[in-house]
This record gives structure tokens, sequence and C-alpha cells, in this order.
């Protein structure tokens, strides 16, 4: 990893498990900055590039101006942008590409997103960076992947998740497919990269001799569609072994039983009731002995085969009671039920609080924004929020003016 005086750790915070790791993201919107973002968290040091104002336009990243936005940013920048910094830099002249290729000769890592080739139209292929920077991890997020028949074709989350099988899934029987409401391709993708990222530092741990005193990068290769893929459980080998198209299920989750949405009097909870011993405990909780003790239910196949009457039975329990009586009576049997949060219930919860899920950081204009906390908690070397996101090209100054001449 890079050692430079950036890494160090901010007074007051614990050491971080990424300290000294020099990260330049070009990046835009949501795959590759998040991965970005994540690595932030933990200690690195992310540089953020980003493309100057052209002419009536806003400049830098567009996610500066999606949905709502306080003084004409983006609340939803201060999550993607945490701990990072902003360097304005225009990749379309040769001056630009030269100095972000410098900045890249004394980076870690290099995260990417853009169609596949553009680097390389640019002359900053992982050819031509490693050769003077061996060591240089470069992660490139796509809709396809950088090699095969659609690498060419413009990807984003939503197509992604298509293609991945996620979308069809996703509805009530019958019915047109809907997503889930938030870009899940895309984050989807930004974790493997940074699996695929920690994975390669390993490795270039491992190779270091003394031809190469940092050790050897290498490329890690994203696709948006894979990533989807990669989460669909058993959707390929029932298909494979049965031909058996896995079909939209609504809240059920087909195959496992009972799991499902149940209406109450003032909203809905959800309840998985599909353990062996858990089912027993939620039909006795409801009244339902009967169904706890009838032998045919005590394993999965059997419950999948009479789930409608199980469920139907969860539902005329639930249904004659408010949402705090369920939520009372199945938690002191020991029975996974939570209610359906909205922002609202998620801002208001004590256990958010507790775990530190909420956590305010302020813009630059004074307004105080909660955002998402850290994950994992790492016991030793925990992340950390220890600066907000930047202003456009914050800076550019400071970064550049540290490059070696």
């Amino acid at each position: 990893m890079n050692t430079t005086a950036s890494s160090a750790t901010p007074s007051g915070i614990p050491p971080q498990a990424l300290a000294g790791l020099k990260v330049i993201e070009l990046g835009q919107l949501i795959a590759g900055p998040f991965a970005g973002k994540t690595l932030a968290d933990f200690g690195a040091e992310v540089i953020k590039i980003e493309p100057p104002a052209a002419e009536g336009g806003a400049g830098g990243d567009p996610l500066r101006q999606w949905r709502m936005l306080h003084n004409g940013t983006s609340v939803w920048w201060q999550v993607q942008s945490r701990n990072k910094q902003s360097v304005v830099l225009d990749l379309r002249t040769d001056e630009g590409r030269d100095t972000v290729r410098r900045l890249i000769d004394e980076a870690d890592v290099l995260i990417e997103n853009f169609k596949p080739g553009t680097l390389e139209k640019w002359g900053m292929g992982y050819e031509v960076l490693s050769r003077s920077n061996p060591g240089l991890i470069m992660l490139r997020v796509s809709g396809y992947g950088q090699t095969g028949p659609y690498r060419d074709r413009p990807g984003f989350a939503v197509v992604a998740e298509a293609m991945g099988g996620m979308r069809y899934l996703n509805g009530e029987p019958g019915r047109a497919p809907v997503r889930a409401g938030v870009s899940l391709g895309d984050t989807l993708a930004a974790l493997h990269g940074v699996i695929g990222v920690l994975l390669a530092l390993q490795a270039r741990h491992a190779s270091v001799n003394r031809d190469a005193p940092k050790g050897l990068g290498q490329v890690v290769d994203v696709a948006l569609y894979e990533s989807v893929f990669n989460c669909m459980e058993s959707l390929l080998p029932e298909y494979s072994a049965f031909g058996a198209v896995r079909q939209p299920a609504g809240s059920a989750l087909p195959g496992i039983a009972p799991s499902n949405a149940y209406p109450c009097v003032d909203g809905m909870v959800v309840i998985g009731g599909n353990g062996d011993s858990i089912f027993k405990r939620l039909m006795i909780a409801i009244g339902r002995d009967d169904l706890a003790t009838d032998p045919q239910l005590a394993s999965n196949p059997g419950r999948v085969a009479r789930v409608a009457e199980i469920d139907a039975a969860i539902g005329l329990w639930t249904q004659a009671r408010r949402v705090e009586q369920v939520l009372a009576v199945l938690n002191a049997a020991s029975v996974p039920v939570g209610r359906i949060y909205t922002a609202a219930d998620i801002a208001a919860d004590p256990h958010f609080q507790a775990r530190e899920m909420i956590l305010p950081v302020t813009t630059p204009d004074g307004l105080t924004v909660q955002v998402p906390g850290i994950v994992p908690k790492l016991s030793r070397t925990p992340g950390a929020i220890t600066r907000r996101a930047p202003e456009l090209g914050e800076d550019t100054e400071a970064v550049l003016s540290r490059l070696q001449t």
C-alpha cells in the first residue's frame, strides 16, 4: 500500500483497515463510486476525478444532481461521496489525461466504470498503466464485462437486473415485473468489486519479491448482470435439473414455508416461520397446536405442499390484531417477525441508533443530513466517516500539489 502522509488517521479515530491505500476513482453515478465509498469508509484515500462544468452545465458526477436537492446538490451525494476528495480534470484533453496518469502511477487501485474500451481509447488501458505501476489493481465495472459479444452495449442496473434473472421474479403472478425501488444491480456490482479489490490486494501481497517490491496488480472485471446473477440462488440449478422456470410469487418465498407478508388491522408484517422448530413455535403462538403437531408439517417439503392452508391460518390470526400485538407475541415466541419499515420507521428505531447505523454529516452550508452508518462492523479497525462529501473540485489544488515532479 501507499504510505504517504495523506493516509494518516484523523485524531480520535481508531486505526482503519485500509489506511495507506490510495485509490483513484474515475467512475460516475452508482456502481464504481459505491465501491469507492466502501473503501473510503475503511480508511482508503479515495481521490475522485470529476469532469469540469460544460457550457451551461453543472459539471462533476451527475449524481450531484439526482433526486432531491439542497441548494443545488443532491443529499444522496453526502452518502455516496463521503470520505472522498474531489479533483476536477478534463479527461478529454491531453493535459487532463497526463495528470490523471501521474496520479495513477502513485495509486494502489483505479476504479472505473466507463463503457469498455474508453480508457484504451484514451491511452489508459491496463497494459499501458501497469508498465509504470505494475502493482496497480484496476477495478473495471461495466454492464456486461470487458469481454463477450455484449461488451460494447450500454449497461445500466435496470437492464442488468432483468438479464441477471432478478427482475422476472419481482412482482405478483400474472402481472408486470416491478423494480425494487433502488439500484440493486449497481450496489451488488460495487460490493463484488470491493471483494475483488481485496482479493487482488491479498494476491499482490503474496507476489512481493525483489523484482516487484509492491507485488503485482491485476484487473478486476465486474459485470452488473453477473453480480445480479451470482445472487440468484437456486434459479439455474432448478432449471438445469428439472426444467423448472421459477415464477414471480409476490411476497412469498416459493419452496420455503411459511415465509410471507401478512395483513394486520393497521398494516402488515413479514413472518419467517420456515425452520422446523420455529414453525412449531409459530403455530403454538397463534393457537394452532393442531398444525404444530401435525407430522406432515414437521419438515419443509410437507409444509410447502400445504402452504396455502398454513398461510391462511397465519393470516386469519394476524388480521385480527394490530402490528404491535403481533410483534409482541411472536418475538416472545422467538419467531422471526418484523414490520415493513419506511424511512420514518428507520430514523426512529432505537436499534439503528444503538448500532450507529444512522450518522449525521453537515453540508458546507450547514445542513445536517442523516446518512447510513458503516457496514460491516470491525472490532479493532472500524470504519468511520471522517469528512463530508466534497464540493466540486474542492481538493484539486491540494492533491495536484503533492504530485511528484
